[in-house]
């Protein structure tokens, strides 16, 4: 008889503690949900480019020269300094598009634009500028106006001025230029 009664009590603990556990299992799938979720509101491929209208590419470019003048500061995102980088990507963050963080990344954002005569506001510089052993992009920022084909404006972070507009075609920028690319 003490056995039936212990297996009984056995079997209403278990039923008892049984919808705790499955409760709990689905708590952590709601969790991971979550996190996919989260990920998935980036872009799925670093090369795809987003579509906006050129009223939105104004936007961008305003929201960009909102930043002239803040200083350089390596990593920084926001008006307290920041770096070439940071500038473009906090800048597609005002627009609710997430791009990559580092230049090397962003130089595989969107569509290649091959030639300098093609090249349109909101399209993305880039550059290498350390011309030592490692020859890898390590500058960006993004056309804001073309008043000529001797005249292409870009934004960036300077490291040695902070956020200025230059102009690509000097000699300067020309000599480490690397590639450009649309990223809508």
């Amino acid at each position: 008889m003490k056995t039936t009664t212990t297996s009984i009590y056995a079997k209403l603990l278990l039923i008892a503690i049984l919808p705790v556990l499955l409760d709990s299992c689905a708590l952590f799938r709601k969790k991971e949900a979550t996190k996919t979720t989260t990920t998935t509101k980036r872009p799925t491929s670093p090369s795809r480019p987003v579509v906006i209208s050129s009223k939105e590419v104004r936007r961008l470019i305003d929201a960009s020269r909102q930043y002239l003048g803040v200083p350089y500061r390596p990593g920084g995102i926001d008006s307290k300094g920041m770096d070439c980088s940071g500038l473009l990507f906090a800048t597609f963050k005002e627009m609710g598009v997430n791009i990559p963080r580092r230049a090397v990344q962003q130089s595989g954002y969107g569509k290649e634009v091959k030639d300098l005569d093609e090249l349109r506001p909101g399209d993305l510089v880039f550059f290498v500028t350390n011309k030592g052993n490692v020859a890898e992009v390590n500058h960006s920022g993004m056309i804001t106006e073309i008043r000529g084909p001797k005249e292409i404006y870009f934004i960036h972070a300077s490291t040695s001025k902070g956020v200025r507009e230059d102009n690509l075609i000097s000699a300067y920028w020309m000599g480490c230029y690397a590639t450009a690319r649309r990223p809508f």
